[in-house]
């Protein structure tokens, strides 16, 4: 028996007649008989009762049908299975990053996957990551790292590194010694990232729940421009813990006390992933889970 035999099959059983199976499958009604007369005389038994205007199952047809039904479901996997092999051969992916990022395991991940699967495209999207988590919801981006304040919804999320604010400023400044709360902040001009930040939305929030009003002087999305700058005496930089380590040679970290929630650095991805998204996703865990010397460096919030 073949496949399309049973296909039309199933299609008479469930439109209880030859016409409208016909039109289902889009052949012939003579067509759909002539195959189903043919599966009849391969099973040595009639499956339909033809005797009344609706074709109705006989019994033989009726212990046939679920059987009919999982075979095409099989044949179907198997066509989904080399269909996301396809892809995943001839896919294109695009994958968001901060901008200014300089997250080593990232760009580990992004050659082993290419290594392993030289036939997908492979397209680097930078952007803030407001707009990189856009990107994702809408489809502009497959799979994005992305600095936040909590993971967003209705989309997959890994959190890679999770940690609280610090104010970073030369070893001589006034908040270089003592514990910083965000009340001592609004005698300082600041230096940090722009809005859609995952560090200044942290930020931000922090402010608004105890009303506290800072003046933003400078703004700048790598971190090196905000460390030199506040290195320079032109503001106190507010950083995340790992970014500020990076600059100990000349700044000072000190945590902001009553900043608890922290700030998240992220892999996000929608829900309905495919092949190819899942492929890159195993290299990203393999890659970010490596030991490594020190914290990812990241430049961008």
């Amino acid at each position: 028996m073949e496949l399309r035999q049973l296909e039309y099959f199933v299609a008479v059983a469930e439109e209880r007649g030859f016409t409208r199976a016909a039109e289902r499958v889009h052949i012939s009604q003579s067509g759909v008989s002539a195959q189903i007369r043919q599966l009849e005389r391969e099973l040595g038994a009639e499956l339909f009762d033809r005797s009344a205007r609706t074709a109705t199952l006989t019994v033989a047809g009726k212990a046939a049908l679920e059987h009919a039904r999982a075979a095409l479901a099989a044949a179907g996997a198997v066509g989904q299975a080399v269909g996301e092999v396809t892809d995943l051969i001839r896919g294109e992916l695009t994958v968001g990053m901060v901008i200014g990022c300089t997250v080593t395991p990232l760009f580990e991940a992004l050659a082993t996957f290419r290594e392993a699967h030289p036939g997908v495209g492979l397209s680097l999207l930078e952007n803030n990551s407001d707009r990189l988590v856009d990107g994702v919801r809408d489809g502009t981006a497959d799979v994005a790292l992305v600095g936040t304040a909590a993971n967003p919804e209705g989309l997959e999320s890994w959190t890679i590194i999770s940690e609280r604010l610090v104010v970073a400023v030369p070893p001589d400044h006034p908040l270089a010694g003592a514990p910083v709360r965000l009340d001592d902040l609004v005698d300082h001009p600041l230096v940090c990232m722009p809005r859609g930040t995952g560090l200044r939305t942290v930020l931000d929030q922090a402010c608004a729940a105890r009303g506290v009003r800072p003046v933003i002087a400078l703004q700048a999305s790598a971190a090196d421009a905000i460390a030199d700058l506040a290195a320079r005496g032109l503001g106190v930089a507010v950083l995340s813990e790992s970014i500020a380590a990076h600059y100990s040679d000349r700044l000072t970290a000190v945590l902001i006390d009553d900043v608890e929630s922290p700030a998240l650095l992220s892999l996000v991805w929608r829900d309905r992933k495919g092949p190819a998204v899942r492929e890159l996703l195993v290299h990203l865990r393999k890659a970010f889970a490596r030991p490594r010397r020190s914290a990812p460096r990241r430049r961008a919030g």
